[in-house]
């Protein structure tokens, strides 16, 4: 019965019994969850297995009804909750496409700094450093590595003009990104996370942060053309894969004098 009501996942399996006076275990009581949100789950895990991959289209909703045995409207409503995490995009007319970080409306998605004067401005971006490294235990606990496992080090510059607004340390694990070179990162001219999804097949599809003030080291006030001490905004952000894999932890210092970081809360 497709009605989109809570149904029960274990519906099959026989009811557990209870002693009088005894109480179910948790992990005993059966499991429910919207059939929508079942039908989320199997289209997340077709996207985590490579199915439809960045920038396609997945099938028509009647397609993915008669694939999965519901309603067109379980599939439609499936299809709004991947769109509003930001893991599919719509077009009217086109269908439903897996997002990308190549998109125009997308490509900023996790970079929240915006100018005081002006719309948002497409920062120029210089690399000062990569190399590969055995994780240090910090990095390898944000990224879920063992300690010692082989990370790439990057470090970048965003600027505005000639103004450098964002210093960026990247740490990536490398078995994911085997063949990033400095060469490749420096030919890419899209955005870094086009190039992790059209060439390494990973999609960063969320990220958490933490933020606080900080004061320039000497070392950082040198390359962001400041004074020693100067107030900085420090970000680091951890971003997810599918399947909530860690595959990027990145600390950034911004500049704040002609920017400042915006947010929406819901």
């Amino acid at each position: 019965m497709d009605d989109g009501r809570h149904l029960c996942c274990n519906r099959h399996m026989p009811a557990a019994k209870s002693l009088p006076g005894a109480e179910v275990p948790a992990d005993m009581a059966p499991a429910f969850s919207p059939l929508y949100q079942q039908i989320r789950g199997l289209l997340v895990r077709s996207l985590t297995l490579g199915e439809w991959k960045a920038g396609e289209a997945l099938p028509a909703e009647p397609e993915l009804a008669q694939r999965f045995k519901v309603s067109q409207g379980t599939v439609r409503k499936a299809l709004d909750a991947l769109t509003a995490e930001g893991l599919l995009v719509r077009r009217q007319g086109k269908g439903t496409f897996v997002a990308t970080h190549a998109e125009a409306q997308v490509q900023y998605r996790f970079l929240r700094l915006m100018p005081d004067q002006g719309p948002r401005e497409a920062m120029r971006r210089r690399f000062l450093d990569f190399k590969r490294q055995r994780a240090p235990a910090d990095i390898a606990r944000a990224l879920d590595l063992k300690a010692g496992d082989g990370v790439l080090q990057l470090r970048r510059l965003l600027l505005s003009g000639e103004t450098p607004v964002v210093l960026d340390d990247i740490w990536l694990p490398a078995r994911p990104f085997r063949g990033l070179t400095a060469e490749r990162l420096q030919a890419y001219r899209g955005p870094m996370y086009g190039l992790f999804e059209a060439e390494f097949g990973v999609q960063m599809i969320r990220a958490e942060e933490k933020i606080r003030a900080v004061a320039a080291s000497d070392e950082e006030a040198g390359v962001l053309g400041v004074g020693r001490g100067a107030p900085l905004l420090l970000v680091e952000r951890r971003s997810f894969t599918y399947a909530d894999r860690p595959v990027e932890l990145r600390r950034g210092l911004y500049r704040t004098e002609a920017h400042y970081y915006r947010n929406e809360l819901n």
